[in-house]
């Protein structure tokens, strides 16, 4: 007890005298937190892309591609392939039969609306059930498009980045001129960074004969996809594979999130040294300036070890203060900002919003308490070792 209120009362001490060191702290705060803020923000970024390629919801819907096929742009399915996998055991049924959905996915040209440079956007051709197969698609805005038209619904996402996508106006790709009759919410989120239309209609346009690149099936249950998929990959006549919707987004999304993950802890290292050198210059100067303090206090009686923690909670204090400073200010600045980026397993746009989690602002706060702990555990130990004799004549 007589060894924690020695720390208590050396710690208290510690922290009235920050007012007179206010400049050198305000430094070291500030520097800490634009590691967190910087960390948060580029984090953010991963945490907003992986959330709108992840389909939580979605985990009884399986999609099937042609075997060897890492996207739906490498793959191919013809149209008796596509009935085959419709009519294979655990899919769902509906009023009108199988919950399955023969796929195209073709890339399209369309201006951004805050660059007006061009980008690519997914145009997908769904059949009638694609909606029941999802599950939750919402038409927010307009109508389902007509089968056999050349009507577009439009994924929320989409229509805020790209320009002409409103309801009601009408754009040109190559020889055909598509209305866009709605815009939709919903699906995985990938999905809202889309362009849906009817398959018949998008087959002819792009010279696709009676081709589809994926099928997408809702299952009886999740429990049901192992059955599905030993019904396909034992089927003679499909070379297919089988996996969930929720499987594949991860895969797609696996190497953009990585390298952004990298790339934003890698800025935040950089960044975290900088700072750390920071802290310790501020530890060393508050040791320096407070050597006579330190000496009386162990000409009283004090330990070492209370005057080293002292000066380790004191640096850890300012590192947290930073630390929440700048997770405050990132959750504000970055939090729901919309963006697009490309997906580089299909070369498309992906609109996306930042996500500010909990779990990333508590990684955040690690940090900066980490770098106020090794900022303040050298000075610590040198105000410790500081020789009485020494202190003493500097009173």
């Amino acid at each position: 007890m007589h060894w924690l209120s020695q720390v208590v009362s050396v710690t208290l001490f510690s922290l009235r005298t920050i007012p007179e060191r206010k400049g050198a702290v305000t430094a070291a705060a500030v520097g800490i937190a634009g590691v967190v803020a910087v960390l948060v923000g580029v984090l953010s970024i991963a945490e907003g892309f992986r959330a709108a390629m992840s389909a939580p919801a979605n985990d009884d819907v399986a999609l099937v591609l042609r075997s060897g096929a890492d996207s739906e742009m490498t793959s191919g399915l013809s149209r008796d392939e596509t009935r085959l996998i419709a009519d294979a055991p655990g899919v769902a049924r509906g009023a009108e039969g199988a919950l399955a959905s023969a796929e195209l996915f073709v890339m399209i040209n369309l201006p951004m609306r805050s660059t007006g440079t061009d980008a690519n956007v997914p145009l997908r051709g769904v059949e009638k059930t694609a909606v029941a197969v999802r599950g939750d698609i919402l038409v927010l805005e307009g109508r389902m498009f007509a089968t056999g038209r050349n009507e577009v619904i439009v994924g929320a996402g989409a229509a805020r980045s790209f320009a002409g996508l409103d309801v009601g106006r009408k754009f040109r790709v190559g020889p055909n001129e598509w209305e866009v009759v709605g815009i939709f919410s919903g699906g995985s989120g990938a999905e809202e960074s889309e362009i849906w239309t009817d398959a018949a209609v998008l087959q002819p346009a792009y010279n696709r004969g009676d081709s589809f690149q994926a099928v997408y099936a809702r299952l009886r249950s999740a429990d049901a996809f192992r059955e599905f998929k030993d019904a396909l990959t034992s089927n003679p006549r499909l070379r297919v594979r089988p996996l969930l919707q929720a499987e594949y987004l991860a895969e797609q999304s696996s190497a953009l999130t990585s390298f952004i993950q990298g790339l934003g802890l890698g800025i935040a290292g950089l960044m975290a040294l900088g700072a750390l050198f920071g802290a310790l210059n501020t530890m060393y100067s508050a040791v320096a300036a407070r050597t006579r303090e330190i000496a009386t206090l162990r000409a009283l009686g004090f330990g070492a070890g209370p005057v080293i923690l002292s000066v380790i909670i004191e640096s850890l204090v300012v590192a947290l203060i930073g630390g929440a400073a700048g997770a405050a200010a990132a959750y504000v600045a970055f939090d729901g900002f919309q963006a697009s980026t490309i997906n580089w397993q299909t070369f498309s746009q992906v609109a996306f919003a930042f996500a500010v989690t909990p779990r990333l602002l508590v990684t955040a706060i690690a940090w900066a308490a980490a770098i106020g702990l090794l900022g303040g555990l050298f000075p610590a130990i040198r105000a410790a070792r500081l020789p009485l004799a020494v202190a003493l004549r500097e009173v």
